[in-house]
């Protein structure tokens, strides 16, 4: 491993680190350029549709108070 990591020019603790992902996560340890794990994925993809939430609650309590305006 040592000497691997020389010839490499990395640190023993990357190799290492590497080696426990892929034993982890097998051929997903390590995506292709702009792709994400799974988990990864999901968790971004819940990110987005709460922040999407969030705005839609914003523009909708905007119109209410619009509206309840209205009727005063």
């Amino acid at each position: 491993m040592a000497q691997t990591a020389r010839e490499l020019g990395l640190s023993e603790n990357t190799l290492y680190r590497w080696m426990a992902e892929f034993r982890k996560d097998g051929e997903q340890a390590f995506p292709s350029s702009g792709q994400l794990k799974p988990d990864e994925k999901a968790l971004r993809d819940l990110q987005k549709k709460i922040r999407d939430l969030e705005k839609e609650n914003e523009i909708l309590e905007k119109a209410m108070h619009y509206f309840a305006k209205d009727r005063r």
